[in-house]
Parts: C-alpha cells; sequence; structure tokens
C-alpha cells in the first residue's frame, strides 16, 4: 500500500500533516458500519447547532447556514456523500462536506465546544433506541399473536415434559402462555435498559467539557432524552448501556432459541402435535418427502450468535482506561449484528407461530398415554385418605411399576395396591384422578393450566401488554418528534 497525499483531510493538515497510508488508513476508519449512526449525527450536529445560537457562541447567521445544509445532506443520504476513509470517520466526512459548500469560516465553527468522543457517544445512544422500540413493538406485536392461538386452545389437551419426557397433563394455551411470560420478561428489561440508553453525553467534550459557556440540558431536550450523564470522563467512556442491551437480546434470544427447538422438535413424525406452514420449510435435494424445519433451525443458530457478540464486546471493554479509547470504535460491528440478527429472527418466529397447524387430535393422545395423572392419584390419596403426600407417592409409584410390568392401565391394577396397604378409594375418585382434562381443569392456581385460569392469564397480560405498547408508543412518538423539529429548515 501507497502513502496518500491528502491536502482536503481536515484532521491531519496540521499535527500530523496530510500524508496518509492507505492500508493504515482502511484498517482503522469506521465508516463501513457508520450508516447506523448517520441520522443521528445529523441531528446531534443540528441540535448542537442551535444551542451554540441561542448562547451566542456562533452567530444566528452562520448557525442558520450549517443547519440548512445538514438538513440536505440529511435529505440526500449518506450515499451522497464523499466516504474518503482517510477521514475516519462519519462525523469528519459530514463536516468536511460542510466545509465545502459553505467554507471553513462558517462551517468550521460547528465543532466549537464539542468532540467526536462525545459525538459518537451520543449518536449511538439515538440510533439504539430507536432499534429497541423496534425490536421492542415487534415483541409486543408476536405476543399478541401468541395470546391469540392461545385463545384458541384452552381446552386443548396436551402434555406437558419435564426432562423431555411425559409429566403431567396440560393445555395448548398453557404452553403457549409460557412462552409470553417470557417474552415479557425480554420486555421489561429492554424498557428498564431503555432508560440508561437514554440519557445524553453530548457536552462532556473530550473527555472534560469545554471551556465555552454551552448548555448541556438544552441540547439533552433538543435531542429527546430523559437526563444526562453528569461526569464528563464517563460520558465519553460509557458503553455499559450496550453492554447491557446486548446482554437483554442474549437473554431474549435464549427464550426465542427454546420456541425454535420445540417447533423443530414437536413438528417431527414421532410427536407430530403441530405442523409448520409451507413457506417456512423447505425439501430435501434428495427426498421427495421430506418437510425439513429450516427457518426455525436457521433461527435457532443465528441466535447464538448473540451470545458470541456479546462476549467480544466484554472482551473489548475488559481493562480499557478512562476515557475515550480507539477500541471503542469495534464495538460498534457487534452491536448492530445483534440487533439486526434479533430484528430479522422476531419477525421469522412470529410468522411461524402465526401460521402454525395445530394436530389437536395428536396432543389428547399422548395426554392420555403413559401414566401423566399419576401426580394426582397421589394427591387424591392424600386428600381422601389422610396419609402423607411421600406416602401416597410410593403407593402410586408402585402402581405405576406394577401397571408397566403387566401392560396394563393403572385403572386396572390400583384396586390391589391399595388393598395391600389397607386404602380404600371410591372408583370414581379413582376414574376422575385418572382423567387427564378432570387434572387439568382441577388446576385453578394462579398460572395453572385450568381453562378458566388460563383465560384469566391471557386476558391479565393482554391488559400489561397494551401498557408496554403504549409505553413504548410514546416513546416512538418523542423520538418522531425530535426528528420533525431539528430537521425544519430556516428561512434565511
Amino acid at each position: 500500500m501507497n502513502n496518500i497525499d491528502n491536502k482536503d483531510n481536515i484532521l491531519r493538515r496540521g499535527r500530523l500533516g496530510s500524508s496518509v497510508k492507505e492500508d493504515v488508513m482502511l484498517y482503522t476508519t469506521s465508516l463501513s458500519f457508520d450508516k447506523e449512526i448517520f441520522e443521528s449525527d445529523i441531528l446531534c450536529d443540528i441540535a448542537h447547532t442551535k444551542m451554540l445560537m441561542e448562547k451566542n457562541i456562533i452567530s444566528g447567521e452562520d448557525g442558520n447556514k450549517i443547519i440548512n445544509e445538514l438538513i440536505n445532506i440529511f435529505k440526500n443520504g449518506m450515499e451522497s456523500l464523499n466516504l474518503d476513509p482517510s477521514l475516519d470517520d462519519i462525523h469528519m466526512v459530514i463536516e468536511n462536506e460542510l466545509i465545502k459548500k459553505l467554507g471553513e469560516d462558517v462551517a468550521g465553527r460547528m465543532h466549537t465546544g464539542r468532540s467526536r468522543n462525545d459525538e459518537v457517544a451520543t449518536d449511538l445512544r439515538m440510533a439504539l433506541r430507536e432499534k429497541i422500540l423496534q425490536i421492542l413493538k415487534q415483541l409486543i406485536n408476536m405476543e399478541k399473536n401468541i395470546l391469540n392461538l392461545a385463545e384458541n386452545h384452552k381446552e386443548t389437551l396436551t402434555i406437558g415434559y419435564t426432562h423431555l419426557q411425559h409429566a403431567q397433563p396440560t393445555t395448548y394455551a398453557h404452553h403457549l402462555l409460557s412462552y409470553v411470560s417470557a417474552i415479557e420478561r425480554d420486555i421489561l428489561r429492554l424498557l428498564d435498559a431503555y432508560k440508561r440508553i437514554n440519557i445524553s453525553p453530548l457536552g462532556c467534550g473530550a473527555m472534560a467539557t469545554t471551556g465555552f459557556d454551552i448548555d448541556r440540558k438544552r441540547t439533552m431536550e433538543l435531542l429527546g432524552f430523559d437526563g444526562l450523564i453528569e461526569n464528563s470522563m464517563d460520558g465519553v467512556s460509557a458503553r455499559d448501556f450496550i453492554v447491557e442491551t446486548m446482554s437483554c437480546l442474549s437473554m431474549l434470544g435464549t427464550n426465542l432459541s427454546k420456541i425454535c427447538e420445540e417447533l423443530v422438535l414437536f413438528s417431527t413424525y414421532e410427536f407430530g402435535t403441530v405442523e409448520l406452514a409451507n413457506e417456512y420449510t423447505s425439501t430435501s435435494s434428495i427426498m421427495p418427502q421430506k418437510k425439513n424445519p429450516d427457518v426455525a433451525e436457521i433461527a435457532r443458530a443465528k441466535l447464538s450468535t448473540l451470545n458470541g457478540n456479546l462476549i467480544s464486546v466484554l472482551t473489548i471493554l475488559k481493562a480499557l482506561p478512562n476515557t475515550y479509547n480507539r477500541d471503542l470504535q469495534e464495538i460498534s460491528p457487534h452491536l448492530w449484528k445483534s440487533v439486526y440478527t434479533t430484528i430479522d429472527t422476531i419477525n421469522m418466529i412470529d410468522g411461524m407461530i402465526s401460521t402454525l397447524k395445530v394436530n389437536a387430535d395428536r396432543m389428547k393422545e399422548l395426554a392420555e398415554k403413559n401414566y401423566s395423572t399419576a401426580t394426582e392419584l397421589a394427591d387424591t390419596l392424600v386428600r381422601e385418605c389422610g396419609i402423607p403426600f411421600r406416602t401416597a407417592h410410593g403407593i402410586v409409584g408402585e402402581v405405576v411399576r406394577i401397571s408397566i410390568e403387566r401392560n396394563k392401565n393403572m385403572d386396572e391394577v390400583i384396586g390391589e395396591v391399595l388393598d395391600r396397604h389397607g386404602l380404600e378409594l371410591d372408583k370414581s375418585m379413582i376414574e376422575k384422578a385418572l382423567n387427564p382434562m378432570e387434572n387439568v381443569k382441577m388446576r385453578k392456581v394462579i398460572g395453572g393450566p385450568a381453562p378458566e385460569e388460563v383465560e384469566r392469564a391471557i386476558n391479565s397480560y393482554k391488559s400489561r401488554i397494551y401498557n408496554y405498547e403504549k409505553e413504548v408508543n410514546e416513546k416512538v412518538k418523542k423520538v418522531k418528534k425530535v426528528k420533525n423539529e431539528l430537521l425544519h429548515k430556516i428561512e434565511l
């Protein structure tokens, strides 16, 4: 690679000279992923310029010219700019463009009282908050779709598993609500993380603020932040909001991966309880009968990368000294990969669930086999015979063992076992205890599978989701208002 003499590089003409080494320039530039913060950077520039004007640090005439030209750049998009990698990043590309259009005597005033350090920290927070709101809207929509499916299956009997072995009867609605419950916590985590994302570092400068009489609260308001990071050293170096977000996404990915795993598992011939829509499957290149759950499998794999991205960022941050270090630049690609993987995968999983075909007959068949009602039989012995649960557990275990040995149902052998233990139980009680649907109906405890409790839970989830949606929509409205107000052209 050759040295390039770049006299137009506004960063290098002073201390370093204009000569740049091409391979070094390409190695260190962040322009390939700065597209994620392009819009935020323009908005940040406009807000900072407005504040400088209001504080009489720059003239209104110069400030208005800068703002109008920034709006033009925003409308034309990043692709309209000369993305010279020798300028390092999008901040300097935009400022360089302004200087070409307005001259340095005007455009060169925009960066007064500010550093790229606090600028990029602000941009990242603004760009990330929009993506988090997008993910939240997707999750809320998916929750609604799962709840709609659950409403149709409140009395669809199925089998629940522990250790992937038959455990107890339940309903498919109850199973679906386990997804809703987990994803609700993901929503709450992201809403909570938003509080620490949406705080402004703008005005922290390189690390020690500035000698100019700037107004940090004013730029905070203009950009729609909810608060300030007061310590300027922490403001420019803090990336814990990114780690927290990626941690939330990693946990979300774990919950979504469980859904994918169960879609793969339960759509097999051996289980056969659900069938994926054709659009989310593929066939074999050699076996014409195959219907492979490719989308669920790929989603399961893609979600695992969220964990790797998180560990990469944690490793980059480990033991970095205060304040800004260029290492921080290399966090961004991992963040945006996690964000887009999450956005794309939620879309796929929502689609698979919304179009899922449920085999209720197969679910009922599984629920009625393999001694899944043994727990209720033990509970009935406790209630009706007054014996300790541990004693009842042993008696019913004996019933199951003999039933397996003789290849018979529990009701065919329980009489002799009870006689051996000197116990009596009415036949109607035995029949009720061994009936899977009666098992389900009896479990009316909060969070249980009884249809009436599931109905209550669905309504409860709907009510809370309504509140989450309202909160998210208010935040989206605030962000849109910021854009509309900052991008309003000024008549010169």
